[in-house]
């Protein structure tokens, strides 16, 4: 593709979003949130396109390739929101009272359903090759491959929904709901959860090698622009971002998230199919990525989908990276799979590595640490079995 198609292509996208976003606000009402979410999803698209932002392939690059710069861009965003939700916390709750939790804020019960969801999560995202938020993104890109991962989840979504209500009652029933400033309160909170990500920095940076010197970029204003739209950005630059958009999407809307839309799609469809239980036990009461039925086709995180793939779509034109992929039948396969254990196991543990893990870790809750942990221990298990097997 050309250079000014490459420019011509992505601006002309650009300015449909914002159109669109400008006729939604205007409308007033509900609709200024769907346009903010849309926004804030375009604005997410870019930064996870253009700086490589997957938990899988940043924690498959310092497994195997020993390059810790990717795990070093996750751990920004978790200490840039961490920052940034205590903030908000200070405002909406000043004193964190043991019969109080933050809004909306994905603080969810710390159980053995989580670890086992946690568990499948992090064995299907290996299998898959990316985690859901990175194969929603990559869609952006024109890889095929996605739809089946998507696809797959969509079918572990149902699967966790016939699951719900004998894994409520062995477990999720009573399983604390714990968050970290009851105990410690804002200031030791955020001291301990930033020590704990130093601590994991430090870990990355010993385990790692030395990556090799960026190479340097000549002065002006053609290098500036291939800087931004052809380079892949610095990840701790993108981390930051990525923390940073969380922080205001918490403020403005909703704590991000990215199986919500799916999830409810799933539970529509198994309704009416009427494969579901008559009741789901406590489930809309859970803190996480809810996914009630809904009337309209997208709720706020369909807008924030939406707008992320948009947003990786431009980004991806503009560097010259949109290339439709089409998979080899063992690549459908494996994403089949991967993504139906990401969707149950997204659906038993109330959100995926952005909602339960990100959102939850910068949000104070113990049960973020607890995905994280289970989730990185069942992928590293799985790229080992992957990459022996294939030796």
């Amino acid at each position: 593709m050309s250079l000014p198609l490459r420019i011509l292509l992505p601006g002309l996208l650009f300015g449909g979003l914002a159109f669109l976003a400008l006729r939604m606000d205007a409308e007033g009402g509900p609709s200024r949130q769907l346009a903010f979410a849309l926004l804030t999803g375009a604005a997410l698209g870019i930064v996870l396109q253009r700086a490589r932002f997957c938990f899988l392939c940043n924690l498959r690059d310092l497994v195997e390739a020993r390059d810790p710069r990717g795990v070093l861009s996750i751990l920004a965003a978790l200490a840039a929101g961490l920052v940034g939700y205590f903030v908000i916390f200070g405002m909406w709750l000043p004193v964190p009272a043991a019969d109080r939790l933050p809004p909306t804020a994905h603080i969810g019960p710390v159980s053995a359903a989580l670890a086992i969801g946690a568990l499948a999560f992090g064995v299907g995202m290996a299998i898959a090759g990316s985690c859901i938020s990175a194969h929603i993104y990559r869609l952006g890109e024109g890889n095929l491959a996605s739809v089946f991962a998507l696809g797959g989840a969509f079918i572990g979504f149902i699967l966790g929904f016939l699951s719900w209500n004998n894994l409520f009652l062995a477990d999720l029933a009573t399983g604390p709901v714990i968050w970290l400033p009851h105990h410690l309160g804002y200031a030791g909170a955020l001291a301990v959860s930033l020590t704990a990500l130093a601590a994991l920095a430090l870990l990355a940076l010993w385990y790692g090698r030395a990556t090799p010197a960026q190479p340097v970029h000549q002065a002006g204003a053609g290098a500036a622009l291939k800087s931004l739209l052809v380079t892949r950005w610095p990840p701790i630059v993108g981390g930051v971002l990525v923390g940073v958009i969380g922080t205001f999407a918490y403020l403005r809307f909703a704590p991000l998230g990215v199986t919500s839309q799916l999830g409810s799609w799933a539970r529509k469809a198994a309704s009416n199919a009427q494969v579901l239980p008559d009741t789901l036990y406590s489930l809309d009461t859970f803190r996480g990525c809810a996914t009630a039925i809904g009337e309209a086709l997208l709720s706020p995180n369909g807008y924030l989908i939406s707008g992320l793939v948009l947003g990786s779509l431009a980004a991806a034109l503009a560097s010259g990276q949109f290339a439709l992929a089409v998979p080899s039948l063992g690549q459908i396969a494996r994403n089949v799979v991967g993504g139906i254990l990401m969707g149950w196991g997204a659906m038993i543990a109330l959100g995926c590595t952005i909602g339960v893990l990100l959102s939850g870790i910068q949000a104070g809750a113990l049960a973020g640490w607890v995905f994280l942990v289970v989730c990185t221990t069942g992928a590293v298990i799985t790229l080992f079995v992957r990459r022996r097997l294939s030796a």
